[in-house]
């Protein structure tokens, strides 16, 4: 399961303009003023690349040229445009149309939108002191600048009267689709509000943006504080070599020489638990992942219990019990009961099979001469002794055969090139952010250039934990844009001179992240707001989960899979082992998954009557209730640096990815009974699933592709949780 966050101008910064959520001040605030006015400052317009259109292909950002002292002029410069045209548009006398509204706003917005999407990329793959500055000082600017135009009753008023007459404007169905999303938006933000509801509505935004700010800028310090430092080389008996002298030398970078300094990934597992024989040390680990940012100045536990608070305080404001039901409202599953329903129907198997695994491992405690309760930092490393029991399977000897370059060149590449027709090709006269980030221009099945694409794969201080997708340029027939796109992922990069090897885990979400890559750089639609990977958050993660099979594929992994050293294929045996062992564990996997799940809609399921929460007391209360409290096997995410329910976009939607790999797993089964890897198939998908971004209901897509709704059938199977019927 990849816990993958769709980053973008939009989702970061609380969707800023025509191209995401088409906002912009009526008024500005002081602190828009002041920086309005150094914006006018000749030298610094005439200087600031930021200020036009780039001049490279497709208008991407030319990071040779932009320096963080660029930012906040663009942005107030931005902000001053985009409420010029907003308020034109609002104010147009003449009777609202397509074009003079919904066309207008689309094109609103260009020096924001181009801005926003360099500043807030940047600020997660390659944060820095200033650029955390500026995230602050931006964020409840934003928030009021967004209000201003949702909030505009005048520009409601003309999305309005377009939506009633809607379907006798005689208009094509994306522009349709248009007016309802644009009417839908505008009503989810607070428009039909009385005046004094407005002004509850905006602060409560503006305490909201502060605090999702102040959530995630406490994660990301905090990332840096709980490395783990070890001593001897000895206490890592059980890494690889490779992981002993990155160790070295992240501590001597960290100013430890001598010693050895290990990584904290942003879950609650840590992928080094599975290696390492000194239980002590894996105990350190555990626990400074488990019980970060929860005290000190990082301490995020007041404002998990605020955030939650506040959310249901504007969903009771807006005509809702709460914030699930709010934010559920605009989704595939409609209703937080329909999702407590799904992940409910699955916890007896899952809590079941789960304690089977666990048997299994306290057995292979016993049989290792160790005398203890299986405790969570016990579990990988165990677990792996029982893989290797049941399957003979060695991960390090695995790896071999999954070196980076040959992963992705000969593996994801080659899977799109056979399934799309579409190509990568190295452009490294593209300036990048960083070193380790590489350019590539993506070409179609008759050579015609479709996109740029960023490949930043690789951990780094100062870039935030997990994996995502996100675009520096949106497609758009109407402004003539075609996409400019990027990837970023954390995986540990081998000292220099050394392969990158890396887990299957690793593989299937490279898959996975360019699953969403495609998805914005195929986008063929005529309105920026409904481009690409702008669909909801329970069917945007299908298309990406779609593609992590196919790192399975006999044909493909028999491309990709070869020894590091020797080029041999993985051999027949150890590749038949790591195909079974593929639903190892599966149990634990998806309860820490469910787990997660259910506490991000416990949390947005309480009312605005109820006081703040103690927030460890209300997480083992919530695991609980659902019957998926066992010790052994904690949430994939804690409450504390949950960054999808709190910080980031996925507040009372983390169940989306579950939601999605049901539409993913039967849609991977049914192209499996039209013949597989083929360019017929693909080109179908691509056709009604990639190409069509949010110009037309979700599930309206996938009947079209698929011919019916998705069973969860194929899910099951997926998950080793139902046995494949022939």
């Amino acid at each position: 399961m990849r816990k993958t966050l769709i980053a973008s101008a939009v989702g970061i910064a609380l969707a800023l303009t025509a191209c995401s959520d088409n906002t912009a001040p009526q008024q500005q605030t002081t602190s828009q003023q002041s920086a309005a006015e150094a914006a006018t400052t000749a030298e610094v317009t005439l200087s600031n690349p930021l200020m036009e259109k780039s001049s490279l292909q497709y208008e991407a950002p030319n990071f040779t040229d932009i320096k963080d002292s660029h930012f906040l002029p663009a942005f107030a410069e931005g902000m001053k445009q985009h409420m010029t045209e907003v308020l034109a548009i609002a104010n147009n006398p003449a009777p609202a149309t397509f074009e003079n509204t919904l066309v207008a706003l689309e094109k609103s917005g260009e020096l924001l939108t181009r801005t926003s999407r360099v500043f807030y990329n940047l600020a997660g793959s390659s944060s820095n002191p200033e650029r955390r500055d500026i995230q602050s000082e931006l964020a409840p600017v934003l928030a009021a600048h967004s209000d201003d135009i949702n909030l505009n009753p005048q520009l409601f008023a003309r999305v309005k009267s377009l939506y009633e007459q809607r379907n006798d404007l005689k208009l094509d169905g994306e522009s349709v689709r248009l007016i309802e999303v644009y009417y839908e938006r505008f009503v989810r933000a607070g428009a039909q509000l009385t005046e004094e509801q407005k002004t509850a509505i905006r602060a409560l935004n503006e305490e909201h943006s502060k605090l999702t700010n102040q959530f995630s800028q406490n994660l990301l310090a905090e990332t840096k504080n709980i490395s783990v430092i070890v001593d001897t080389k000895a206490e890592l008996d059980g890494l690889s070599d490779s992981q002993i002298t990155a160790a070295a030398a992240a501590a001597t970078e960290a100013g430890q020489d001598g010693k050895y300094l290990l990584s904290i990934t942003n879950t609650t597992r840590q992928p080094v638990l599975s290696q390492l024989s000194n239980r002590e040390l894996r105990k350190k680990v555990w626990e400074a992942s488990a019980y970060r940012n929860q005290s000190g100045e990082t301490d995020n536990r007041p404002i998990v219990s605020r955030l939650a608070q506040l959310r249901a305080e504007r969903a009771r404001l807006l005509g809702f019990d709460n914030w699930a039901t709010y934010g559920l409202d605009s989704q595939m599953a409609k209703t937080p009961q329909a999702v407590f329903d799904m992940l409910g129907s699955m916890v007896p198997a899952v809590i079941a099979n789960t304690k089977i695994e666990a048997t299994a491992i306290e057995q292979m405690i016993k049989e290792k001469g160790g005398d203890f309760e299986l405790q969570p930092w016990d579990w990988e490393y165990y677990a792996e002794f029982v893989r290797q029991a049941k399957f003979d399977l060695d991960e390090n000897e695995v790896s071999q055969y999954f070196e980076f370059n040959r992963v992705l060149n000969d593996g994801v590449f080659y899977t799109f090139k056979r399934l799309y027709g579409v190509s990568f090709e190295p452009r490294p006269d593209l300036p990048t952010y960083h070193p380790d980030v590489k350019a590539y221009e993506l070409f179609d099945v008759d050579g015609s250039s479709i996109a740029i694409f960023y490949a930043d794969y690789f951990a780094r201080e100062g870039k935030r934990g997990g994996a995502w997708m996100s675009s520096f340029v949106g497609q758009s027939k109407l402004t003539g844009q075609k996409p400019v796109v990027v990837n970023v992922m954390n995986i540990p990069k081998a000292p220099a001179g050394e392969p990158t090897l890396v887990s299957y885990d690793n593989v299937t979400t490279m898959f996975h992240e360019l699953g969403h890559g495609l998805h914005g750089m195929l986008s063929d639609v005529n309105f920026p707001s409904l481009a690409g990977t702008s669909v909801s958050r329970d069917f945007v993660e299908f298309p990406s989960t779609f593609e992590e099979d196919w790192a399975a594929h006999p044909e493909v992994i028999a491309n990709y899979a070869k020894h590091y050293k020797s080029g041999e294929p993985i051999p027949a045996a150890l590749l038949e082992k790591v195909m079974k062992s593929r639903s190892f564990n599966q149990g634990y996997d998806t309860l820490e998954y469910m787990s997660a799940a259910l506490l991000d809609m416990e949390w947005h399921s309480i009312s605005a009557d109820e006081e703040l929460q103690d927030v460890n007391e209300f997480e083992a209360a919530a695991l609980k209730k659902h019957g998926v409290n066992l010790a052994a096997v904690p949430p994939r995410y804690k409450s504390t640096f949950f960054s999808h329910s709190m910080g980031g976009g996925y507040s009372a939607g983390y169940y989306a990815y579950m939601w999605s790999e049901i539409l993913a797993a039967d849609a991977f089964a049914y192209v499996q009974q039209q013949g597989g890897l083929k360019l017929e198939n693909g080109q179908n998908y691509r056709k009604h699933i990639l190409s069509v971004g949010n110009s037309r209901a979700p599930m309206e897509s996938y009947k079209a592709f698929r011919g019916q709704e998705p069973t969860t059938d194929a899910l099951l199977i997926r998950r080793g949780l139902k046995t494949k019927v022939d």
